[in-house]
């Protein structure tokens, strides 16, 4: 079945109101069974167990995996299964994409065990005890959902913002459930070309192809071949043309072509506009501000001497960070429609006139939030008081910082896809600074609030697109989120001490433990326990310029009601982003931007051409190569999204667990540490 959505111009011109009366009457199907007993228990024991496989990876890497794709396949092909032997029926579409919500929240959930109270582990020497940091964890999860609902009617139901991942989770699914010629076609694309970016992963994989096929591996990056001992490039060394930018390697600036073919397919499904913006921000950052910062000597190579990613983005964050903030403040209360009517529909007298909203059946109601933020953040303030010596007060300023990182967060992973968690976790620590200088903990902890808050709300939401496509009941899946949570908790938090950390401080930071998610927090904090005067006067100069170029260019795109091709979002993030990853994102947009372009005008060729009475569509076959990829974008994406994270997850625990050789993860804690040092004066 094709996916029923709104044009960009009826995104631009109609009401929200318009909107939510077209998706109920287009979209939803509220009589399709959703949230049942098997999707949940499904939801729960997948999340449960793959949250697993993210807490060994983000341990030996400091990376989160998102496994909601991985969950949709492994439950639709089990109970394709369980239905063809009789012993069950198959899911309907809305029970997978309730059991997807539900694995994605266990997946995500225990992020903080490998950043932020690792991070704390690290600093005070102690061992936060299992029931702490369970019921921490619950807290916070309860918090992202109360966080992210109000901003779901801007987000997802007014802007109609992408969110890549959750828009590929959503075509997965309408394709694995679709019969239908169109649906089948859809389906064979996602697995054709879910098996090419497979394959693509394993030729890349270094230990797996030189230990069992005894071949070379792809180059990571394909400009390798112009580094290091090999033929091309001692010959272009010898020659001195070893590619460079004011006599830097261009690689020491993370100017790389990666091998990896899952960012171009998120930047198809993020757009040409934002895949510009980010190109803009990162030429900025890293072929401007980036070499002038070090000509200056403020951004300092590491202790192996090197530059690159790791001490670029120490100075630059700064900037980003204040961008991603101005710009979200002012775009959220720039335009307080949804909020004032909250407010209203919560403090209306009795018999007064009420504005009826078409969705208040299916939606969280508003005034959930508004009633439950202050509960749960109470609950917090009290706990960090009880648990982590954290003043009230200070936990009080954090609720703040938790909206506006939480707003920061949902724009960026909205537009896309990425979560610049630790990014924004700088913020927060940033003020605690300045608020409690020599308060460590509470510089660690308050970060962690924001970080997490915000993780959860912005993942939340990135379940909810695919429910929203597909016509689910978003109050459901804000249900199943807890069920996930809950779930991934109880699956990890016990793994993590009894497997992992085994009652042993010793171990953090180390080859068995090394955490590297852990080590900015760790000395981000440590650098700010004097406040800002340790900060480079650039990063502080910095500040200010983003903060100020973020409002005037969200000014901008709105009084040219988002025809501006600038978005602020897009630029910020490219400054927290390596250039590949930026680079690669915006040609995988201009691809199938073009190819959409190409189909647009040989569908007006065909037309001129055709009689006028002609009124029989073009029929699948007669379709060129570019037309069939250009009107399937988001099952091609998803397709290359899934095989490639499938057979990513897979090979990164292979090459952990059996090739534990592999040390590359371990060297990333020293150089963090160092390149942090070079910002005090």
């Amino acid at each position: 079945m094709t996916i029923e959505q709104l044009t960009p111009e009826q995104i631009r011109t109609m009401s929200l109101a318009e909107k939510d009366t077209w998706w109920l009457q287009n979209v939803y199907r509220g009589d399709m069974p959703q949230l049942t007993w098997r999707a949940a228990v499904t939801g729960m024991l997948l999340g449960g167990l793959l949250s697993l496989t993210n807490l060994y990876i983000g341990a030996r890497t400091g990376w989160v995996l998102g496994v909601g794709i991985t969950s949709v396949i492994l439950s639709f092909g089990a109970f394709k299964l369980l239905a063809r032997v009789g012993l069950g029926h198959e899911m309907t579409l809305l029970e997978n994409n309730a059991m997807q919500s539900i694995a994605t929240s266990a997946g995500y959930t225990n992020a903080a065990l490998t950043s932020s109270f690792a991070a704390y582990s690290m600093v005070t020497g102690k061992i936060v005890p299992m029931h702490q940091v369970f019921i921490w964890l619950v807290v916070i999860a309860v918090l992202g959902v109360l966080f992210a609902f109000p901003m779901k009617k801007r987000f997802i139901n007014d802007e109609q913002l992408p969110f890549p991942d959750g828009r590929a989770a959503g075509v997965l699914m309408d394709a694995l459930h679709d019969d239908q010629t169109d649906g089948l076609l859809k389906a064979k694309l996602l697995a054709g070309f879910g098996a090419a970016a497979a394959l693509i992963e394993v030729l890349r994989d270094e230990m797996l192809m030189r230990v069992v096929f005894a071949f070379r591996a792809l180059p990571s990056h394909w400009d390798d071949l112009l580094y290091g001992d090999g033929d091309l490039a001692r010959w272009l060394a010898r020659r001195g043309l070893t590619p460079r930018f004011l006599g830097i390697e261009l690689r020491e600036l993370s100017v790389q072509c990666d091998s990896s073919v899952i960012l171009l397919a998120t930047g198809g499904l993020m757009g040409v506009e934002a895949g510009v913006s980010m190109l803009a921000g990162g030429v900025l950052n890293y072929f401007v501000l980036a070499p002038w910062m070090i000509r200056r000597g403020v951004i300092v190579p590491d202790a192996l001497g090197h530059y690159g990613y790791g001490q670029i983005v120490v100075w630059s964050l700064w900037g980003a960070v204040a961008a991603m903030t101005t710009s979200s403040l002012y775009a959220f209360f720039s335009r307080p429609q949804v909020l004032i009517e909250a407010f209203r529909g919560l403090f209306r007298r009795r018999g007064g006139p009420a504005k009826v909203d078409v969705l208040a059946a299916i939606e969280l109601p508003l005034r959930v939030s508004f009633i439950g933020v202050p509960i749960a953040a109470g609950v917090l303030v009290v706990l960090g008081h009880l648990w982590f010596g954290i003043d009230p007060w200070l936990g009080v300023v954090a609720v703040p910082l938790v909206f506006v990182t939480a707003l920061v967060a949902v724009s960026a992973t909205g537009l896309t896809g990425i979560t610049p968690t630790g990014t924004l976790a700088k913020l927060t620590q940033l003020a605690f600074g300045v608020l409690a200088p020599r308060n460590i903990i509470a510089n660690v902890m308050s970060a962690g609030i924001t970080a997490e808050v915000s993780n959860n709300a912005a993942n939340l939401l990135m379940d909810i697109k695919p429910g929203y496509m597909l016509g689910a009941k978003p109050r459901q899946q804000a249900v199943g989120h807890l069920l996930g949570a809950v779930a991934g908790l109880a699956f990890s938090v016990p793994v993590w001490y009894l497997v992992f950390v085994q009652g042993d401080l010793s171990r953090y930071g180390t080859d068995r433990l090394p955490v590297p998610a852990a080590v900015p927090w760790k000395a981000v904090a440590e650098l700010l326990m004097s406040g800002l005067d340790n900060l480079d006067p650039t990063a502080r100069v910095a500040v200010v310029v983003g903060a100020v170029v973020g409002i005037v260019l969200e000014v901008v795109r709105q009084l040219t009601r988002n025809r501006f091709w600038l978005s602020v979002m897009g630029m910020a993030l490219a400054l927290v982003l390596p250039f590949q990853d930026v680079w690669t994102l915006f040609l995988g947009s201009v691809v199938f931007w073009a190819l959409q372009r190409k189909t647009t005008r040989w569908r007006a060729a065909r037309a001129a051409q055709a009689p006028a009475v002609e009124v029989v569509p073009v029929v699948e076959v007669a379709r060129p190569w570019f037309a069939i990829a250009a009107d399937n974008t988001e099952a091609l994406c998803a397709g290359v999204i899934a095989g490639g994270a499938l057979m990513g997850i897979g090979l990164k625990v292979l090459d952990l667990m059996v090739f534990p050789e592999v040390k590359e993860a371990h060297a990333l804690a020293p150089l963090v540490e160092h390149a942090l040092a070079a910002l005090a004066r």
